[in-house]
């Protein structure tokens, strides 16, 4: 399982590394700075760059609440945490799961090319 949530984080960095940055929002031309970006700045990514965790965190602020985003940031360091919410019963687990799986795959068609 922890495996599987590697990646999915992995699959945001290593899914924006090339092509075009055009996304249903239309193309990213702001790039924000926050926790989301700080997380993938500090990753092992070779992937990661300003312009790419920028994108990302753009993405985070328009699909995540900021307690999402905090939640999601202990994702990068600690997988099983990942896990936890992935499997777990609750229902505002449930639906923060629903919520960031929605995130990753919007953050990985908006910012290829990053």
């Amino acid at each position: 399982m922890r495996i599987l949530f590697g990646v999915a984080v992995l699959a945001i960095l290593a899914g924006c590394g090339g092509g075009n940055r055009s996304s249903s929002y239309g193309q990213v031309t702001k790039l924000s700075s926050g926790p989301i970006s700080r997380a993938c700045m500090a990753s092992d990514r070779k992937a990661r760059n300003p312009q790419l965790c920028g994108c990302i965190q753009t993405v985070a602020d328009r699909e995540l609440t900021s307690q999402d985003q905090r939640i999601a940031v202990t994702f990068f360091k600690d997988p099983n945490r990942a896990q936890e919410i992935r499997q777990s019963d609750r229902n505002n687990h449930e639906n923060l799961w629903l919520r960031y799986k929605a995130f990753a795959a919007q953050a990985e068609r908006s910012c290829t090319g990053y």
